[in-house]
């Protein structure tokens, strides 16, 4: 095994996420390991062996933190083949980079698909002519890769005397591939201040809050203020009120949790722009204009028609949990309506999302920008109306105007979807 780099602590959702896509047998397994100068997935002459997205989180050097997915080969004809490439595609919602493994001289429909899903996503995509220590790629093959406009490597992941090169070569072109959320990734909240400004942040210890930490939203939103040179004062929403008359200078900007919002509103001159941390990683991992028009679904809600809670993380729900509890209950409320509201969580996203009047996910902070933008499209594409937790719960604390007031694009989008 060769020596690895010290772990990153960078957050999952901020990591760049690497699919390794291709039909059965073409060495993805043995790519990975290679990559991660480790046995993580089992490789053997058999087609077949991967059945599920196999993930190895690393430093992969100097591209930087990065995830790994390997998935099962898109042409198996086992049994189970159905649900295993379906797992691959959806897989393929998380990736930022596709990279497709194939053989020398060998390109059939199933690359030809697995090129179009990424085009159709608009995700870079590498290829990777793995096993040329077996054949060489002739130069007509070449030429056909050139005609498709598709960047590609050469090399085999199981030729000690080549890998370094062969690792060097994927890296430089990686590089080259990388999305722009990787060279200038997007700022959470320190572009909503000037420069040397101050944010006054709301933070409640409650049931949810890990013990002796910081949940992370809020751990991203200190880090990113950081990073643009300003700086943070962290209450607890009872001390709030008392916090800010003490202050000698307004902040630049009020964050506060989205379960108390209305509290914070309420304490909060007009002056000073406010917003919650929920619609703070809307617009981050999404699209905060489209979540906001969606909002205005809540109004036109009746009798019997279902609703989605749509989560990124998987966990065990708490006595009072916002998810599956108390938003829907607020939803009940505010409507008068007897809503139908079913949940998903993880990487799970329902194939049926046409029955719903309206999805309302959750921030998205364990999730990358690409798996969030693809869940927005996909509700697009079927005409569902989304949201996010934190817009949702201030229209139904009836403070979103205020909540969007940072973000005028957004508020203009839900105040003329309320026309409609």
């Amino acid at each position: 095994m060769t020596n690895q780099p010290p772990e990153s602590k960078a957050p999952k959702s901020m990591r760049l996420h690497i699919g390794i896509m291709g039909r059965m047998n073409v060495g993805k397994s043995s790519f990975m390991n290679m990559l991660a100068g480790q046995d993580v997935a089992i490789t053997s002459p058999q087609a077949g062996t991967t059945t599920d997205v196999v993930e190895k989180t690393m430093e992969l050097l100097p591209i930087g933190p990065v995830v790994l997915l390997d998935t099962a080969g898109v042409d198996d004809a086992s049994t189970l083949a159905e649900a295993r490439i379906e797992k691959a595609k959806k897989a393929l919602n998380r990736m930022d980079i596709v990279v497709l493994v194939i053989t020398p001289n060998e390109w059939t429909d199933f690359e030809d698909a697995l090129v179009n899903a990424a085009h159709t996503k608009k995700i870079p995509l590498l290829v990777i002519i793995n096993k040329t220590d077996l054949g060489q790629a002739n130069p007509n093959f070449l030429a056909l890769l050139e005609m498709k406009k598709l960047v590609y490597v050469q090399g085999s992941s199981t030729d000690p005397a080549r890998t370094e090169t062969f690792k060097s070569e994927f890296k430089e072109r990686l590089r080259g591939l990388l999305p722009k959320l990787f060279t200038a990734p997007p700022s959470l909240i320190g572009d909503l201040l000037p420069p040397g400004g101050m944010a006054l942040l709301v933070v409640p210890i409650d049931l949810g809050a890990p013990q002796g930490r910081l949940i992370v939203p809020q751990v991203q939103a200190l880090r990113d203020l950081l990073d643009n040179d300003a700086s943070a004062l962290v209450v607890k929403d009872r001390e709030y009120a008392a916090a800010l008359q003490r202050l000698k200078q307004p902040p630049d900007l009020v964050v506060c949790d989205s379960q108390v919002v209305a509290r914070v509103v309420a304490d909060t001159p007009e002056s000073i722009p406010l917003t919650t941390f929920s619609i703070l990683f809307a617009r981050m991992k999404g699209d905060l204009v489209a979540q906001a028009q969606g909002a205005a679904a809540i109004e036109k809600l009746q009798d019997g028609d279902k609703v989605l809670m749509a989560e990124g993380c998987s966990h065990h729900p708490l006595e009072d949990d916002i998810g599956r509890i108390k938003i829907p209950r607020w939803l009940r409320q505010y409507t008068g309506h007897n809503l139908t509201i079913d949940s998903c969580a993880g990487h799970d996203f329902p194939d049926n999302l046409q029955e719903y009047k309206l999805v309302i996910h959750c921030g998205g902070c364990v999730m990358t920008k690409q798996e969030m933008t693809s869940r927005l499209q996909i509700a697009k594409e079927k005409a569902v109306p989304i949201t996010n937790y934190g817009v949702a719960i201030s229209a139904l604390q009836g403070v979103l105007r205020r909540a969007l007031s940072p973000f005028p694009a957004a508020l203009a989008a839900y105040e003329e979807a309320q026309k409609n």
